[in-house]
């Protein structure tokens, strides 16, 4: 698969649709954890991926090996998971497909789907008290307040700057797409959107507010770093670094054209990106300069999660470990 069939896959249209209650179950494969998997979720001390078709896997030793999921009750593209904690998650996708689990990803549970909608759902948020939020194409918005056993649409109505207002009625006919949301701690969160939309909240999502922009291409990813520090980055290699929390922003040398779409933090405090065409970036300055480390197959990277001091990547050849070389370091305070 080609880094733009791999882009296209996940923000294209509907995968297996059928009634909620009777959409055919994931199918058990043994090279599950090397097909198509699109995001990934720490449960505690456990990582879950998912990705093609329903597939979830998942992995007790920092990704070395890795187990399907038992039970998944969907075929639909999944392309979003989170935890509230080590047992309780939830995870998205096509067909505003909407899953939960309550044993860490081993067995899993239907409670949404919308073979009709416009378009899929591309992330979702787990915060505290059960609270979650699921985003995507055409500005979809679903919430719940209860762990994922229900879920509420809503409008997404961001207050506007004024330079802003001009896109409203553009915003308004049919919504840009959601493409990441991120929690920054406490009750601060972000969106990545298309043409270059960023949005924050510091209510838990109760109301949101746009960001001015660096860019009008398309965002598909944020990374919150410590303190008000936040990264964000998209098509062609677009990487942007803000010091206050989406006020004001600095272009970095990202030394790529290729979309970065995923990033994490290691415990240490290296921050590493991912992008199509096996791109791996990787800052020990607290995301102040990157170093690219293009991996050799040049394989599409979908996202990354710690596990400890290690790297786990997903994307079109499934989940890899990947190890970090020496990097920059010192830059500018």
């Amino acid at each position: 698969m080609s880094a733009r069939a791999l882009l296209l896959c996940v923000l294209g249209g509907a995968a297996a649709p059928g009634a909620l209650a009777a959409a055919p179950a994931a199918e058990h494969a043994r090279l599950a954890a090397h097909g198509l998997l699109v995001a990934i979720a720490q449960a505690g001390a456990r990582l879950v991926a998912v990705g093609d078709r329903g597939v979830v896997v998942y992995s007790d030793d920092g990704g070395r090996t890795w187990t399907q999921a038992d039970t998944v009750p969907t075929q639909a593209l999944l392309t979003g998971v989170c935890f509230f904690d080590a047992s309780r998650g939830v995870a998205v996708g096509h067909d505003l497909t909407i899953l939960t689990t309550g044993d860490a990803g081993r067995t899993w549970q239907r409670v949404h789907q919308d073979e009709n909608a416009p378009g899929p759902l591309l992330d979702v948020w787990c915060g505290a008290g059960g609270q979650a939020i699921a985003v995507g194409a055409y500005s979809a918005y679903l919430a719940s307040s209860d762990a994922g056993a229900s879920w509420q649409a809503q409008p997404f109505r961001p207050a506007l700057p004024p330079a802003a207002a001009r896109a409203a009625g553009e915003a308004a006919a049919g919504g840009f797409h959601l493409n990441r949301i991120a929690g920054a701690g406490g009750t601060r969160l972000y969106i990545a959107a298309e043409a270059g939309h960023l949005y924050r909240s510091d209510d838990s999502g109760a109301s949101w507010r746009q960001l001015p922009s660096p860019y009008e291409g398309s965002f598909f990813g944020l990374l919150p770093l410590p303190g008000e520090a936040l990264l964000a980055f998209g098509l062609r290699g677009n990487l942007f670094r803000s010091p206050d929390g989406g006020a004001t922003w600095v272009r970095l040398d990202s030394s790529t054209p290729a979309m970065l779409d995923g990033g994490t933090m290691l415990p240490g405090g290296t921050v590493a990106l991912v992008g199509l065409s096996g791109v791996v970036l990787f800052s020990r300055d607290g995301g102040r300069s990157f170093a690219l480390e293009q991996q050799a197959d040049h394989s599409g990277l979908a996202a990354a999660a710690a596990a400890g001091e290690a790297l786990v990547t997903v994307g079109e050849d499934g989940a890899r470990r990947v190890a970090l070389g020496a990097g920059p370091r010192g830059g500018a305070p």
